[in-house]
């Protein structure tokens, strides 16, 4: 009997259709991956689940939990089941966590509410709950606020929240979208035990084909609110009919096509055209809080000792797991963040020693592309401000209509249309919002571009476009990239070489293909081997199905 039916589910909100005749089944002890492009209706089907649908909306069909009509129930029966029969794990932790609580009392929240438990054994249970989910109390304090965490941290504490009660129900809505490798490892293994201790039936919300073809029981790929094939795994994959379906599969591995050679480290030819970004030495220190006021001030090294060279052209991948020191080198390669050790050029030009005119140059030579492209654009402003944002800084040279020609230009460069410039952030896409992210680093034309985890929240299909997006910028303009991404699949794709960080320290660094194929370091090792794969998840499956069904006969 299934623990989660639907059936015929069909939403509209404000007279647009969302979803349409909806038909799934979930076991316990069981999981269902539910996979599509953004837009496809997959956050929808579990929020019409949960029974948190804004006003206006019409809701048609059935949903029921463990035989319990969810959509007869009044609001207050719901608030008695969510957290406590069913949990929810939410894409954007940021705005899922109340940023006026520590992070512990948000868990202990929940557990006082569903659970007749002293507040003493809610704490106890809380610093249980984070020391599983990766953050003991030794290392992260329970009294730390959503703002003093990372993005991968964060998403482990909304974690914690969804399983304190070991709900019979589990949604996880992109559950690992911020995590590194190694945590994705550790929080998917994590739900596999819940799976299988408690009987908890998961469904899972993936745009990663791999990681879902690894977990889950059964796959449904949703297109425009509908269903367009589903089927148990491993034999959904040689079986998959559907256009859309290939189009996903394909998209899942692809690589961009380039028409130059990689540079390499070391190239006679590139030593000759001299670098534009040389970090020697570099060092950055943090404060820590003393234990005692009369204590000597303490200090953790975010960054240690480390050397960078890139050339014009060139694409480096740099690769580490959440904390070790990345986006710190980023802040401090962009000026942002002055280095307590060591030496720093961009152009020439060191940006912390510059003055006023060689400043402006730095800022002109090397741009970022942020993570979370809704997060950077000011949701009041029209996209054709916050893209000629950078040209701020050259006020006074640029006028108006060149200003203008700048941003039609740009625009045309990453696939959108002069007219965009005129809508707001919320009016595009996720890939779209991306694309304006890339117009925006580009329209100083700049010699380097630090991309910061830039296709992490996107899906595959949209992921495919903007690397192939990426790779024929470089190409064109002569770009050198320094891509941060725990995605090692993107790296292998678009980089040619790539460095791995560990504990502030660059610890290996090598062709990309060779790395890959023969890491030298332990850690390196360990990162490689915890990066989803698609094609070994579905061949795993598939030997595994084989041997179960050799053991039943």
């Amino acid at each position: 009997m299934s623990l989660l039916s639907i059936n015929k589910l069909s939403l509209s909100i404000g007279g647009s259709s969302i979803l349409r005749n909806i038909n799934l089944e979930l076991e316990a002890g069981k999981c269902l991956g539910l996979v599509g492009e953004s837009g496809s209706g997959k956050s929808m089907t579990a929020i019409s689940i949960m029974q948190l649908l804004p006003h206006h909306s019409h809701l048609s069909g059935s949903i029921k939990l463990q035989q319990e009509c969810l959509t007869e129930l009044s609001e207050k029966q719901l608030c008695e089941r969510r957290g406590d029969v069913m949990g929810m794990i939410f894409q954007e932790p940021m705005t899922a966590l109340n940023p006026l609580k520590p992070i512990g009392a948000q868990i202990e929240e929940s557990l006082l509410l569903h659970s007749p438990i002293t507040r003493h054994e809610a704490e106890k249970k809380a610093h249980h709950l984070l020391a599983r989910v990766g953050l003991p109390k030794e290392r992260y304090s329970p009294n730390r606020y959503p703002h003093q965490l990372s993005g991968g941290q964060r998403q482990r504490v909304i974690i914690a929240i969804a399983i304190a009660m070991r709900p019979d129900l589990l949604i996880a809505d992109e559950p690992t979208t911020a995590l590194d490798v190694t945590t994705q490892a550790q929080i998917l293994e994590l739900l596999k035990e819940l799976m299988h201790e408690d009987q908890s039936a998961l469904l899972l919300i993936s745009h990663d084909l791999a990681v879902v073809a690894d977990m889950a029981d059964h796959i449904a790929i949703m297109k425009e609110g509908e269903i367009v094939e589903q089927g148990a795994v491993p034999a959904l994959f040689d079986t998959l009919s559907h256009p859309y379906s290939q189009k996903l599969f394909e998209a899942s591995s692809h690589v961009p096509k380039r028409t130059k050679p990689p540079l390499y480290y070391g190239d006679p030819s590139l030593e000759e055209a001299g670098h534009i970004l040389k970090a020697k030495e570099i060092a950055r220190d943090y404060p820590l809080p003393r234990t005692f006021p009369y204590l000597e001030k303490r200090k953790f090294r975010a960054v240690d000792n480390l050397d960078l060279t890139i050339h014009a052209g060139q694409s480096i991948g740099l690769v580490g797991e959440s904390g070790c020191g990345k986006s710190t080198l980023a802040r401090t390669l962009l000026g942002l963040e002055a280095p307590q050790e060591g030496m720093l050029h961009v152009g020439g030009h060191n940006p912390y020693t510059a003055s006023r005119d060689d400043l402006l140059s730095v800022r002109k030579d090397i741009q970022v592309v942020f993570q979370d492209p809704n997060g950077s654009f000011n949701p009041r402003h029209k996209v054709g401000r916050s893209v000629a944002e950078p040209l701020h800084l050259h006020r006074h040279s640029v006028s108006q209509s060149e200003r203008d020609e700048k941003i039609r230009k740009v625009l045309g460069q990453v696939g959108l249309k002069p007219d965009d410039a005129e809508r707001y952030p919320h009016e595009f896409s996720g890939g779209q919002r991306q694309r304006l992210a890339i117009a925006r680093a580009l329209i100083t034309k700049p010699k380097i571009i630090i991309a910061d985890e830039p296709v992490s929240a996107l899906d595959v299909s949209i992921r495919a476009q903007i690397l192939d997006l990426l790779t024929k910028l470089r190409e064109q303009l002569d770009l050198a990239y320094l891509f941060i991404s725990h995605d090692l699949s993107v790296v292998r794709a678009i980089t040619d070489e790539v460095l791995v960080m560990y504990q502030g320290r660059i610890i290996e660094r090598g062709r990309t293909h060779e790395v890959f194929a023969n890491p030298q370091q332990a850690y390196t090792r360990q990162l490689i081997a915890a990066a989803p794969d698609l094609d070994a998840a579905i061949k795993k499956r598939q030997l595994k199905d084989k041997a179960q069904g050799q053991f039943s006969r």
